[in-house]
């Protein structure tokens, strides 16, 4: 472990890509970086875990061999200052399997599952980067009381760099983009 730094909630000072792709990877699966700033990433609950599981299950099933979908992992928004986020699902081309750090250009869609303390980074700030950063779908799950998840869409106008809310899904995803794709969450 010499020379592994230790990563604080908040370093004192923006980090550059460079410092932050020393670091090892178990320093980084709890934060997320934002104009350089290091922000703690709080634990996730099962239900949310589960849910972000399911979805990337029925993804990577229903991509086929061109697109995979994975978990928790870094997507490099921007080097300058420096932006990577950990959607809860990300759905990537194959073929970019083994290149470090996955940019915008390799992600076809990301997901949030919305927790408390994230409604307002999951609703508003995070749609905003990946809108901005070019990601053709954004999809947002909300934990409703009920226990029956919504699962909103949307779909990337590149000229406005803004998305474009799409379908609503309760229960139940049966998407027809990026591909199709039907999940059952109601027992997430």
């Amino acid at each position: 472990m010499t020379g592994d730094p230790i990563v604080p909630s908040r370093l004192p000072r923006p980090i550059t890509a460079g410092e932050y792709d020393s670091w090892f990877e178990e320093r980084c699966d709890s934060i997320e970086i934002v104009d350089g700033l290091v922000v703690a990433a709080p634990s996730a609950s099962k239900r949310h875990n589960r849910l972000a599981r399911l979805l990337a299950n029925a993804l990577d099933a229903a991509g086929g061999t061109e697109w995979n979908a994975d978990l928790d992992f870094d997507v490099r928004l921007q080097d300058v200052p420096l932006n990577n986020r950990r959607p809860d699902v990300v759905v990537y081309r194959a073929d970019t399997l083994d290149l470090t750090p996955t940019r915008p250009e390799h992600v076809l869609l990301v997901v949030e599952v919305v927790s408390p303390g994230s409604e307002t980074t999951d609703r508003v700030v995070k749609v905003a980067q990946y809108a901005t950063a070019g990601i053709p779908f954004y999809w947002r799950v909300e934990q409703a009381p009920t226990g029956v998840p919504l699962v909103y869409t949307h779909l990337l106008d590149p000229a406005a760099q803004a998305y474009r809310e799409g379908e609503v899904f309760t229960g139940t995803v049966r998407a027809t983009v990026p591909f199709e794709v039907e999940v059952e969450l109601r027992s997430g």
